[in-house]
């Protein structure tokens, strides 16, 4: 017969057990409610904002698309209402802001697409909502405050003209992108007339927004890259020097400089302002694959960029490349590519002591009465230098300016820096146009990037260009 004592201690282990099955679904419980609450209050937005959340459009059938607007108050997308019921979207400005606002039919791109929860979410007030619910009417989408500046994103459409290419403007300290164009281009006012023609043409590619997608090989421009990976190593530019006889070899490979040019004895800062291919050849040869390597990786290749809509650039030196492929690769030939908003940005952290703001293009977000709704603030994407080798590359792009291939951008009432590029790009030797650099040298205020396809020598076509946005910038 068991003794009451070893009945009762049986219950009580069953109660202990139901007590920690209890607790455990009870703990459970408040877990998920506690996630549910968070997703609402913190998540929520950013999962319906995603690009591969089809349940968005479905927010047009009670919200009318919002307003994208300039920085200085322009219109650059609208939706007008028919009589009907109907409506279309408007774009003001036609294909002046073609890429970066993009459109919303046949699909999205830009801050169409970017920003699509933004524009069909309504924040008007409640009572005002509630009555056009119950009239059947729909509430009026947010407007959109971008960070672009209409002078600028004209300036750089024009500068650029019927060539192919892309030009980037941004503020370094802040990362505001004030103009991005891109060419050959489209009217967004007329996709639907035009879509078949714009997916199917090969040629000329204009719905691809060479400013972020576009990948080229980067030329001069790279030999920023080398420049830091060499000062990383030696600590200085000092006690360099060179002699430049317009073409070198090792063993069987030669590299010469653009058009041949004999520049002579160099220091470092001659040869990076002469964009000496010789000189950035060997300098390639002794830092080696490995080292030029992870020093491109901590300046965004072949990583992430901090940006909704990119393409990754590439670098690809590691332990079977030979020397020419080394010397190629230090004078941004071989087979690295880059797009120009990854070199804007690195261009941006040079120019903001090291320091890489993530880039942004709106501002505000504002509902129907004018009220804000969220404003954006600048963030830090992450530090890709530190402020002695930003300096230190500061101080040769100057020399560019003062002395060197982009002399042209010298005595117009402000300072600048930069680095031009010639990137060969086939057999016969033709070449796109590269600029990269700064206003105000002392205090960077505009950042710009310029690629023309087959422009030929950075000095000639791109640097004209950059100009044009400096004085813009300046002088209105």
């Amino acid at each position: 017969m068991a003794s009451p004592g070893g009945e009762k201690g049986k219950e009580t282990d069953r109660n202990r057990e139901y007590r920690l099955a209890a607790g455990f679904f009870v703990l459970i419980f408040l877990l998920m409610a506690g996630y549910l609450i968070y997703f609402q209050a913190a998540l929520s937005e950013d999962f319906i904002n995603s690009p591969y959340n089809t349940r968005q459009d479905s927010f047009a059938d009670r919200v009318i698309r919002g307003d994208i607007v300039s920085s200085d108050s322009q219109l650059l997308a609208y939706t007008h209402v028919n009589e009907d019921g109907s409506s279309d979207r408007i774009y003001p400005y036609g294909n002046l802001f073609a890429h970066v606002v993009g459109f919303e039919s046949n699909g999205k791109s830009g801050l169409e697409a970017d920003a699509n929860f933004l524009l069909l979410s309504s924040h008007e007030y409640f009572v005002t909502q509630m009555k056009n619910e119950f009239q059947g009417r729909k509430n009026q989408g947010d407007a959109i405050h971008t960070s672009l500046d209409t002078s600028l994103q004209s300036a750089a459409y024009y500068a650029l003209g019927e060539n192919r290419g892309a030009v980037i403007a941004m503020e370094p300290k802040t990362g505001r992108i004030l103009a991005m164009v891109s060419k050959p281009d489209f009217d967004p006012n007329f996709m639907w007339q035009n879509w078949d023609y714009l997916v199917k043409d090969e040629n000329d590619s204009s719905l691809l927004n060479r400013a972020t997608n576009g990948a080229y090989p980067p030329g001069s421009t790279f030999k920023l890259v080398t420049a830091l990976d060499y000062y990383r190593r030696y600590k200085s530019f000092e006690g360099y020097s060179y002699y430049c006889e317009g073409e070198v070899t090792v063993g069987t490979d030669s590299i010469h400089c653009y058009e041949y040019s004999v520049h002579g004895q160099e220091d470092f800062y001659q040869a990076f302002a002469n964009s000496c291919n010789c000189a950035f050849a060997m300098i390639g040869t002794v830092l080696g694959p490995w080292s030029l390597r992870e020093t491109a990786q901590d300046l965004l290749f072949n990583r992430n960029l901090p940006i909704a809509s990119y393409r990754q650039s590439q670098f690809t030196l590691g332990s079977r490349s030979d020397t020419r492929m080394i010397m190629q690769t230090a004078i941004g030939q071989g087979d690295t590519l880059v797009s120009p908003m990854h070199l804007a940005l690195i261009t941006c952290a040079v120019a903001n002591k090291g320091v890489l703001m993530k880039p942004s293009l709106i501002d505000e977000v504002v509902n129907a009465s004018g009220d804000s709704v969220r404003a954006y603030h600048p963030e830090q994407a992450g530090v890709l230098m530190s402020q002695e080798e930003a300096d230190a590359l500061a101080g040769l792009m100057e020399a560019v300016v003062s002395y060197g291939t982009a002399v042209s951008l010298g005595w117009n009432g402000y300072t600048a820096a930069g680095k031009t590029g010639s990137a060969e790009y086939n057999e016969e030797g033709a070449s796109h146009s590269w600029f990269i650099g700064y206003c105000d040298t002392e205090d960077p205020k505009l950042v710009v990037s310029v690629i023309v396809e087959g422009g030929g020598a950075g000095s000639q076509t791109a640097v004209p260009i950059a100009k044009q946005l400096f004085d813009t910038y300046y002088y209105g």
